[in-house]
């Protein structure tokens, strides 16, 4: 393969997660120590929205020290956005601002951190740049805390965000059961069309103090079921702790979130999830007659860096470094992805996969680790996820509270 010499650029989309911040500091930090990247690095500022809009920021001109702090920094550094481009056959003016700010700073290596719509976004980039033959290597990063990814084993954001949410219902657990009064706790964790996250509250049970139901968006969701569910956990136990997914649906496909009110849309056609934590206390409420408390995880659950993965974190940077290697040594078209073997002690290991097989697809949960009951998950759940959730945050702290980065971001002018 021959070389190609020319400027990095790296933008970051969608929502953020307590270790994106990770694989930009790979891409960084592996990006200016290569001579085939020359002179410089440049980042998004608001993803694809700052390529459209002639706004850059000059990475190659970040302290050293700055960018390695992004490991213990949460959310896009850079900015995000969730902006979606047309099909390239039938509106191409995207992509003719696109490919003229590639040729205006000599930039070849196209990198694009994100989940499914970003490597929808991606994939169009390479195909059109292919198209119109610039040379222009194309590389997606993962990220979702969903977990939703189509061919990699696991997302980074998702080991740190499932932390959490364990650490969190282990923790509210002690305090619910230090009353000798009736109790009904749900938990909504985010996760519109796959139930990782909240399966990965089932973590928590691993050291005695977890969810006692979890529901998951890939079962239909049954109210009087779960009421039923409830009343025996309430007999048994006298507190009852309940964990689901915002977008768990009726047998009919409705969400219980839209029989609280009307949603608005993304860009991408995507229903703003939130308040099914809400909905369904006032239910069991009403109809068990107990103190019940709705709490709803939010952007808590994707900005904890104080409670991230060390392998998480570990591994977003490993994408990030590999991925400029790769693209350095030929790769383009693919996003890079995790693998594991099938038995023996946990490792990842990074594979390449074609955009066009990831855009726009999702991987739930198999139905095979939902329990029989529709209420709970199986012991492989708990093997798959348990892994992803260890090793301690890279943070440092001063006085007390984190040391977040703090980049110059200068313009390129």
């Amino acid at each position: 393969m021959t070389k190609l010499k020319g400027n990095l650029i790296f933008g970051q989309s969608g929502g953020p997660t307590s270790v994106i911040n990770s694989s930009a500091a790979g891409v960084f930090l592996e990006a200016l120590e290569h001579p085939d990247i020359i002179p410089r690095v440049f980042g998004m500022h608001h993803g694809i929205e700052g390529v459209l809009n002639d706004d850059l920021f000059d990475i190659s001109q970040e302290d050293r020290q700055e960018l390695e702090y992004l490991c213990g920094t949460p959310s896009s550094i850079l900015g995000t956005c969730r902006y979606k481009l047309a099909d390239p056959d039938v509106d191409d003016s995207d992509y003719q601002k696109i490919l003229a700010i590639l040729r205006k700073y000599d930039i070849r290596y196209f990198f694009y951190n994100g989940g499914n719509d970003s490597m929808d976004t991606c994939s169009k980039v390479s195909r059109y740049l292919r198209k119109n033959d610039y040379d222009c290597r194309v590389i997606g990063i993962p990220k979702t805390i969903d977990n939703d990814l189509f061919g990699t084993d696991h997302c980074p954001g998702f080991g740190s965000a499932a932390r959490y949410i364990a650490t969190s219902i282990a923790e509210v657990w002690h305090d619910t059961h230090s009353y000798n009064t009736p109790m009904v706790v749900i938990f909504e964790c985010m996760g519109r069309h796959a139930g990782w996250l909240a399966g990965a509250s089932a973590l928590a049970g691993v050291i005695g103090h977890g969810p006692d139901l979890v529901y998951l968006p890939e079962v239909p969701f049954d109210q009087n079921k779960m009421l039923e569910d409830a009343r025996r956990v309430l007999k048994e136990k006298n507190v009852v702790l309940i964990s689901v997914s915002e977008g768990i649906m009726n047998r009919d496909g409705q969400l219980v979130a839209e029989q609280l009110s009307t949603l608005a849309t993304d860009a991408f056609g995507h229903k703003q999830l939130g308040g099914t934590a809400a909905l369904l206390a006032d239910l069991v409420a009403e109809e068990l007659d107990v103190k019940v408390r709705g709490i709803e995880f939010s952007l808590l659950q994707r900005a904890a860096a104080h409670c991230a993965s060390g392998v998480d974190i570990e591994e977003a940077v490993l994408a990030g470094r590999t991925g400029v290697r790769a693209a350095i040594d030929g790769a383009s078209g693919v996003m890079m992805g995790y693998a594991r073997p099938d038995q023996g002690p946990y490792r990842c290991d990074i594979i390449h996969i074609p955009l066009e097989e990831v855009a726009n697809r999702e991987k739930r949960v198999p139905l095979d680790w939902i329990n029989a009951e529709g209420n709970g998950v199986t012991a492989d759940f708990i093997d798959y996820a348990l892994p992803l959730i260890e090793g301690e945050p890279h943070q440092i702290h001063e006085n007390g509270l984190p040391r977040f980065a703090h980049l110059k971001k200068i313009a390129v002018r």
